[in-house]
């Protein structure tokens, strides 16, 4: 019988997943793992490593600690602008970060 904690990883990763608008295929291969694999953590069907888990806070942008409980030293807005960010491509991403930059020049 798998560990909450693994479910509850699990539903975190798929939530993560979405909100950063990455298909299941994407984020494996970004992650090092199979598309199935994948389904399967994300489903609480299977637990993963630690080096499962680092290569999938590394593509998500979050900490391990995220994803295993719920709580990091994030600020909850961080996850709100990476999915605002991500709405763009990388030239309008350096775009946004400088108009931030020049904001914070002016405060």
């Amino acid at each position: 019988m798998i560990s909450q904690i693994y479910v509850k990883a699990g539903e975190r990763i798929h939530q993560l997943r979405l909100t950063k608008g990455y298909t299941r295929d994407y984020l494996a291969s970004k992650s090092n793992v199979s598309s199935k694999f994948l389904y399967e953590i994300e489903t609480g069907k299977k637990g993963f490593t630690a080096e499962v888990l680092y290569h999938l806070s590394d593509a998500l942008e979050v900490k391990c600690d995220y994803i295993l409980v719920g709580k990091s030293g994030e600020e909850p807005c961080n996850l709100y602008i990476n999915k605002l960010l991500n709405k763009y491509n990388d030239y309008q991403k350096q775009n946004v970060l400088r108009i931030l930059e020049l904001i914070c020049e002016l405060s």
